[in-house]
């Protein structure tokens, strides 16, 4: 409890921090700069010297308070809570990812022979998507056809948690690999960001696609979109390099985990989204918790001192 209490006094900040010298004010002219009032001697006054003592110390302690408390206030602290990205001028990316039977082969993962091509894909993509905060991403997989498996969102968790249920399969043992990039593109064709990527990853010939690869091609030019070809094992490569070339991206091949690790990563620094000043900060503005302490402090300090 103590912990917590201390992680929630490390969020408050100050608006205006530079209000709270006024308190250093205060205090050196409550102590340099007393009113001079004419000493008056009467006798027998002793007998309620205790009773003023007290009620000296109550008015003090509430006007300290009140004082105190305001100047807190016109700080105006606040609890931070989070930074959140304004979504513009990033990059949208698609992760095309090939579920097709072959991706059941194993060996890719040279510590963990037992793993398949598509379980240590998953892997290296969640690692990915985290990496991404500032970007838009949607995630497409295809088999003997295409299935949109996330649209594009911001919500990294959440994506990795769809990788979860994903399997080898799910959509036909084929490869519509050309047909995959025709649901990219229409994901991508009406955004608005200032780059539009897809990451396609595959491990087989394109056995199964209806729509011609120059049909896809010109689509992709058109939307300006960029396409990273991934290739696992024998994968088509003369097809993934042109895909590539004509899209102004760039292919890889990959014949182990470590390989597909560092290709994601290269990804990773080739694109950067440059939008650190579109952030806005969330705050939790607390100034009110003082102002009325400083309200009640007062009103005790006027009552008590028109009693005497």
């Amino acid at each position: 409890m103590f912990e917590t209490i201390l992680n929630n006094l490390s969020n408050i900040r100050f608006e205006y921090p530079y209000f709270l010298l006024l308190i250093l004010v205060f205090i050196f002219c409550s102590i340099f700069c007393k009113a001079k009032i004419p000493t008056y001697i009467i006798p027998h006054l002793n007998i309620f010297e205790k009773n003023k003592h007290k009620s000296f110390i109550i008015l003090s302690i509430l006007k300290y308070m009140a004082i105190i408390f305001s100047i807190l206030a016109l700080s105006s602290p606040y609890k931070h809570l989070n930074t959140q990205i304004i979504k513009k001028d990033g990059i949208d990316i698609v992760l095309s990812l090939d579920t097709s039977g072959s991706m059941k082969e194993l060996g890719l993962n040279k510590d963990n022979e037992a793993e398949n091509r598509f379980k240590v894909v998953k892997d290296i993509v969640k690692d990915f998507l985290p990496k991404r905060v500032n970007d838009n991403v949607a995630i497409v997989v295809f088999g003997t056809s295409v299935m949109m498996a996330t649209p594009l969102s911001f919500d990294k968790e959440a994506q990795k948690s769809i990788i979860d249920y994903l399997e080898v399969g799910m959509i036909g043992d084929k490869t519509a690999m050309i047909d995959s990039l025709a649901t990219s593109v229409n994901i991508l064709k009406n955004s608005k960001a200032k780059s539009k990527i897809v990451i396609l990853l595959s491990d087989g010939e394109d056995n199964s696609s209806n729509i011609p690869l120059e049909v896809i091609i010109k689509l992709l030019k058109k939307y300006s979109i960029k396409v990273y070809c991934v290739g696992i094992g024998q994968s088509n490569r003369i097809m993934l390099n042109e895909i590539s070339r004509q899209t102004q991206g760039k292919s890889y091949l990959a014949d182990s985990k470590e390989d597909l690790n560092d290709i994601y990563k290269q990804i990773d620094n080739l694109e950067k989204s440059k939008i650190n000043n579109n952030k806005i900060t969330l705050k939790e503005f607390l100034f009110f918790y003082p102002l009325f302490l400083a309200i009640i402090s007062l009103i005790f300090f006027i009552y008590l001192r028109n009693k005497e």
